[in-house]
């Protein structure tokens, strides 16, 4: 019988003590840590990602942080390749591969695979629906999307452009919404890994808490400056997916505002509060969707999660 090895997952919303959960895991000398983090994979974007600083990282290494620039894009397809390529590296090397991190597709891409019935992106069709938008602007844009997929229009928001431009893509390449081909994918299950799901979620209100806490200090810290070196170094647009991250989103809004846009400080700082906890909701969100196909342990703090996972890998 071939002997199945261990992928530990450790989940949850943004702030919750994963990156804490993960140092003390390492510590054990068991594991490698693996990043799942759509934001940390950018280069120079430090505070407003709370990303482990370069004395953090040399104590506790963490693989796929820093691997591109804000103005270049790294999809879901990518992170699965560049996984599994490192899950069997660390394997080989007689680690235990620990996976942390908020970005729920990534995960889901790595448990189940990505859609194989979804065509891929098409540039001439992408350039007429921006074309469009210019045009007609971005309520024109989703009338349509709910016009051809009307689900997809209850799921998404006039905001989520590029959401938008893939669903409007699929749907006049294929003549099908997203969401039916979607559901049609079917679960795919790794025989070659044992996935251990784990998930810190900790009360809605201790969660609030961390969030106003975390910002706060990415205010002291000099988070505005950090955006103004990445407006001054890269061709930033607020399309791109590095700034559609929270807080960047709003500070380079704050930043780049015209003339005829008066947006106050603290109004893009209530701005950034406001989004943090509108992603941790998304990734509740995510995190039920999965315990639909996936087993799951929970737990409240990161404490829970070190005393459970020390004892399972003693």
């Amino acid at each position: 019988m071939t002997h199945v090895l261990p992928v530990i997952n450790i989940m949850g919303p943004t702030a919750s003590g994963k990156t804490a959960l993960a140092c003390e895991l390492y510590d054990t000398g068991r594991f490698e840590i693996i990043s799942v983090d759509s934001a940390l994979v950018y280069r120079n974007m430090d505070i407003g990602t709370a990303k482990p600083s370069k004395e953090e990282q040399a104590l506790y290494p963490h693989h796929l942080i820093d691997i591109i620039d804000p103005t270049q894009v790294y999809s879901a397809a990518e992170f699965v390749a560049d996984a599994e390529r490192l899950i069997a590296d660390i394997h080989a090397r007689g680690k235990i591969p620990l996976l942390v991190g908020g970005t729920m597709l990534y995960f889901k891409s790595l448990l189940e695979g990505l859609a194989d019935n979804l065509p891929s992106a098409d540039t001439d069709i992408r350039r007429e629906i921006e074309a469009m938008a210019q045009q007609q602007g971005w309520q024109a844009v989703y009338d349509e999307l709910k016009r051809v997929d009307a689900l997809a229009g209850e799921k998404f928001k006039v905001s989520d452009r590029q959401r938008i431009i893939r669903a409007l893509e699929v749907y006049r390449l294929t003549g099908k919404p997203i969401t039916q081909l979607q559901a049609e994918q079917t679960v795919r299950h790794n025989e070659q890994y044992q996935f251990e799901n784990y998930a810190l979620m900790p009360e809605r209100s201790i969660l609030h808490q961390r969030i106003e806490q975390r910002l706060q200090k990415m205010w002291d810290i000099g988070f505005l400056n950090e955006v103004r070196f990445l407006i001054e170094n890269y061709d930033l647009n607020p399309d791109l997916p590095s700034m559609r991250s929270v807080g960047y989103r709003q500070a380079l809004e704050f930043l780049q505002q015209g003339d005829n846009c008066h947006i106050s400080k603290c109004e893009m700082q209530l701005r950034a509060l406001y989004a943090t906890r509108q992603l941790a909701k998304r990734q509740y969100t995510w995190l039920r969707s999965l315990q639909v196909h996936h087993k799951f342990d929970t737990f409240s703090t990161p404490e829970m999660g070190v005393e459970y996972l020390r004892n399972r890998f003693r």
